[in-house]
């Protein structure tokens, strides 16, 4: 098929395989609440370094055809949408160039149009769909609907009415997302974690955002990565974060990735953070927090912790400010098996 004129680009040209950083959730004045233009929010991702942005307007395709003149090869726009139900949001992303999902629907309904029937519409494009802050306290916001048939959660979203980036609700979402996982990883199917700024206003774009590992700078690829969890969550561009696991023989893997070893090797987690002045890191797994260690005061540091694919079938890792504000988390990576 021969790409819509009238839309972004969904590949961006000689950006190979690397990690990208963007933001899946971010709105316009198109949205209810929303006070920045397509053309503003463009020039803000670029201001910030964001590879990616997705349009996510409340319940509709308004803009989509106002993001062609604005991506390049330097800036990816993912066309996407918020699906406003009555029982909870979620993020259709990757769609078709003004194409929309319905939203006129709630848990008890049945009938098309239903949960179930669109997101099916969603998988038949090609697209990912996310779980929209769970936990959001206001009617509607809250999502009553089990986590099945969803790609990913979002577990950390921005201060769209809040003076601070790290609520209790994202709290909520992400303790729940952590004992989804442990029980996930061991059927053999989880479901990754991202964080989005949900921008409305100016300020908020990339507060957070999703870190992803791409073979290149494109919606598929960007989606794929997101699906298979090779990501993590930065508070701001001034955090980097490096997660891998190496095993007895050498061998490593990073986020979302698996470290084949026997149950009794020895394996090692490390982090290594950059950007997080005072912060602690702390490493997880089904097990709960199980190492906790400061940073310099710098904020620059690496951090180790020894297990084994018997005591571990996964490791994550937190990072905090002092005051116990998030500063970036990652998805698993898995051991053993």
């Amino acid at each position: 098929m021969d790409p819509d004129p009238h839309s972004p680009p969904a590949r961006a040209t000689g950006r190979g395989p690397g990690w990208y950083r963007g933001d899946l959730h971010v709105h316009s004045r198109a949205s209810s609440g929303g006070e920045l233009t397509p053309p503003q929010l463009a020039a803000e991702a670029r201001r910030l370094g964001l590879d990616f942005l997705a349009t996510t307007e409340h319940a509709g395709a308004q803009t989509h055809d106002q993001w062609h003149p604005l991506a390049a090869d330097d800036l990816l726009v993912v066309l996407g949408q918020e699906v406003t139900t009555h029982t909870g949001h979620w993020l259709a992303l990757g769609l078709p160039p003004g194409r929309t999902v319905a939203w006129d629907y709630g848990i008890r309904d049945t009938a098309e149009p239903s949960l179930d029937g669109q997101l099916a519409t969603v998988r038949g494009w090609g697209g990912t769909s996310v779980v929209a802050h769970p936990y959001a306290p206001y009617p509607s916001g809250t999502f009553m609907y089990p986590y099945e048939g969803f790609d990913a959660v979002e577990v950390w979203n921005g201060a769209w009415d809040s003076d601070v980036p790290w609520q209790a609700d994202n709290e909520t979402a992400l303790a729940e997302w952590g004992r989804e996982l442990a029980a996930g990883v061991h059927r053999g199917r989880w479901r990754p974690a991202v964080g989005n700024s949900d921008a409305h206003l100016a300020g908020q774009l990339g507060l957070p955002h999703t870190v992803v590992w791409a073979a290149e700078l494109s919606t598929a690829a960007i989606l794929s990565g997101i699906r298979a969890g090779r990501s993590w969550i930065a508070e701001s561009g001034e955090v980097e974060v490096s997660f891998t696991v190496t095993g007895h023989d050498g061998r490593s893997a990073g986020v979302g990735e698996r470290l084949a070893a026997p149950r009794d090797a020895p394996v090692v987690a490390r982090v290594e953070v950059r950007g997080v002045p005072g912060g602690v890191v702390s490493f997880h797994t089904e097990r709960g927090t199980v190492h906790r260690e400061p940073l310099p005061e710098g904020g620059a540091g690496a951090v180790e912790w020894g297990t084994s694919a018997e005591e571990a079938g996964f490791v994550r890792v937190e990072v905090r400010h002092p005051d116990g504000r998030m500063a970036a988390l990652t998805n698993p990576v898995l051991v053993g098996g």
